[in-house]
């Protein structure tokens, strides 16, 4: 029986098969140090998520009945347009 063609092995130019084997080495990442994220702030995210929490209940009793029927009706037919 004839083998599949699985995926091509992937094939490295000499310099990133040189840093490949100095990490293999010496066990040590070669290359520029990937860069730290900065730490978000805790009363932004505190006051993001209050405004979220709050957003939903206080749109729906504004819209009303039969708009935010009107709405769930046209977000529905969206999700299953492409099914």
């Amino acid at each position: 029986m004839a083998k599949r063609p699985g995926p091509k092995p992937k094939t490295l130019d000499p310099i990133q098969f040189a840093a490949a084997v100095l990490e293999a080495v010496t066990g040590e990442p070669v290359g520029q140090p990937e860069p730290e994220k900065p730490a978000k702030d805790p009363a932004a995210v505190a006051l993001g998520r209050k405004g979220g929490l709050k957003g939903g209940p206080a749109r729906a009793k504004k819209l009303g009945k039969k708009k935010l029927s009107a709405a769930a009706k046209k977000a529905a037919k969206a999700r299953w347009k492409s099914r």
